[in-house]
């Protein structure tokens, strides 16, 4: 995700003038018809579920899709709050409420979709054991993903964090890194970082672009059941009540796609309504 928060850097400059900026993603045609929802989502799973959606369950409820797809997550947040598109696709909690505060947009999520865990996975290390004092540990550097990063270390015991230590945990909150080293990167790069360091902490959305699964090859992973990282549908403050919004939840929430993020993905997305694994 976009790098927030304390010492960090602001992602994708052009995004900040927003209409100036949507031009060059095409944001500015097609889909404005009354039926026609237009929607920023990330490649995958996002826009794959969206797809599956729109073609096999949205023309019975009288609905269409425009599925707008993005690989950075600031653009989907400043075009749903500028109206340039009706909703987006790509995000959890932690990171909306950081976004909202920071550039103060009124994004409101409508409902819970699906769960991408997050994984730690080597080329070289098979086991915990392996990373070893001196072996380098690429982590997330937006401040929700590497925190959650970094509390997933600790909870298996590879490194120690302070007392307190919070969900927007960075570098500096480390108590102990067991002779660990870190490299922060952008969260898109971590997975192509992956050859040149010994681990990397890789959200569950790129794991499946390279064909890892959480709960088949990472060394750690996060837990579903309780999880607070669901991403969700999400508009701009005032339009939850939209019809074609409703609509569009109650397709999400389907056991249709319920149904097709388990066959599709096989634990590497899990569903986030419903019945999911602990």
């Amino acid at each position: 995700m976009a790098r927030l928060g304390r010492g960090r850097t602001v992602a994708v400059a052009a995004a900040v003038v927003v209409p100036l900026a949507l031009i060059g993603y095409g944001l500015g045609s097609g889909g404005d018809d009354k039926q026609t929802l237009k929607i920023a989502a990330s490649p995958t799973p996002h826009a794959e579920i969206l797809e599956y959606v729109e073609k096999n369950l949205a023309e019975k409820e009288g609905l269409k899709l425009d599925v707008r797809k993005f690989n950075d997550y600031v653009v989907p947040n400043t075009a749903t709050e500028s109206g340039e598109v009706d909703a987006n696709f790509f995000q959890h909690k932690p990171y909306l409420d950081d976004f909202n505060e920071k550039k103060n947009t009124h994004i409101v999520p409508v409902v819970n979709v699906e769960l991408e865990p997050l994984g730690l996975y080597s080329k070289t290390a098979k086991s915990l054991k392996d990373l070893s004092p001196g072996k380098t540990v690429a982590v997330p550097n937006d401040s929700t993903n590497e925190g959650r990063s970094l509390h997933l270390l600790a909870d298996h015991d590879v490194i120690e964090l302070k007392p307190g230590a919070g969900p927007e945990a960075t570098l500096g909150d480390i108590a102990d890194t067991k002779g660990l080293k870190f490299k922060e990167l952008e969260a898109a790069s971590v997975p192509r970082a992956l050859g040149d360091v010994d681990a990397a902490v890789i959200n569950g959305n790129y794991a499946v672009d390279m064909d890892l699964n959480p709960a088949k090859d990472a060394l750690a992973a996060e837990k579903v059941k309780g999880n607070p990282y669901a991403n969700f549908l999400a508009v701009k403050d005032g339009n939850q009540d939209d019809p074609k919004i409703k609509k569009l939840a109650k397709l999400l929430n389907s056991d249709e796609v319920k149904k097709f993020i388990e066959e599709k993905y096989k634990g590497g997305i899990e569903p986030a309504f419903g019945a999911v694994r602990g």
